[in-house]
């Protein structure tokens, strides 16, 4: 048994046995926590404790399902094709929103890690923690952070997004659909992307727009705000 966790066919499975258990779950019991991604996570976790099963024998099949990642993230341009016209009417305004949000994205997370006293290196990892992992990860090889811990804390944001956006806009008297969009996309990249197609191809597509203009925002001045936020941390030492 323990040299078949060390084949690709295992990860692969687990992580189709797992995700469509969660949705099984999800279809039998409407409960927020009860999110697909967020209950299959937690099944594959428990699986590989229970089993003493490494990240990396998973990997070996489950690095097959990443690199779906980047063609699904481009495969969204469909969508914005297919609304671009009433896209292009709310054009101004949106970009503003997510200017506006992946802005405060990065400022928020650089402040609060400084006022917990978080070492640079963390800083460094978390500052792109609202773009999609292949983007962030990049970005995170640009501050010279470490990606394992930014792609953690990205999946993360995305899954609480997947999980508890909705609910929490809604909360807030949030009733627009692309703004709700718009809102998942910018917050909570892929995973949440896929939340907002649930609610319709609408607001998919602003959310899939959404996630390439900050991924973008986030890229161009991430690093400054690194060099901004560590350098006053250690004294302006800090250099890229």
């Amino acid at each position: 048994m323990t040299e078949f966790f060390k084949l690709p066919i295992f990860g692969i499975g687990i992580t189709l046995i797992a995700f469509f258990s969660a949705l099984a779950l999800r279809k039998k019991i409407k409960f927020v926590l009860f999110n697909p991604v967020l209950i299959a996570s937690a099944l594959i976790i428990l699986f590989l404790v229970v089993f003493d099963v490494s990240f990396t024998d998973y990997n070996k099949g489950g690095k097959y399902w990443s690199f779906f990642l980047g063609p699904a993230i481009v495969a969204l341009g469909v969508l914005f094709f297919e609304k671009y016209q009433l896209i292009k009417h709310n054009i101004y305004p949106f970009l503003l929103a997510v200017g506006c949000g992946g802005i405060v994205s990065i400022l928020s997370v650089s402040f609060i890690a400084v006022f917990m006293n978080a070492p640079d290196v963390l800083i460094r990892s978390m500052i792109p923690i609202s773009v999609t992992t292949p983007i962030a990860i990049e970005i995170t090889k640009i501050t010279h952070g470490i990606p394992s811990i930014t792609a953690g804390v990205v999946i993360a944001v995305g899954i609480f997004g997947n999980a508890f956006g909705p609910a929490f806009l809604e909360a807030l008297g949030i009733k627009s659909k692309t703004a709700m969009g718009t809102a998942l996309g910018t917050a909570a990249h892929g995973i949440g992307t896929a939340r907002a197609i649930e609610e319709g191809h609408l607001p998919g597509a602003y959310s899939g727009l959404a996630m390439c203009v900050n991924g973008i925002l986030t890229t161009l001045i991430a690093p400054y705000v690194v060099i901004w936020i560590v350098g006053y941390v250690e004294g302006n030492q800090f250099i890229i």
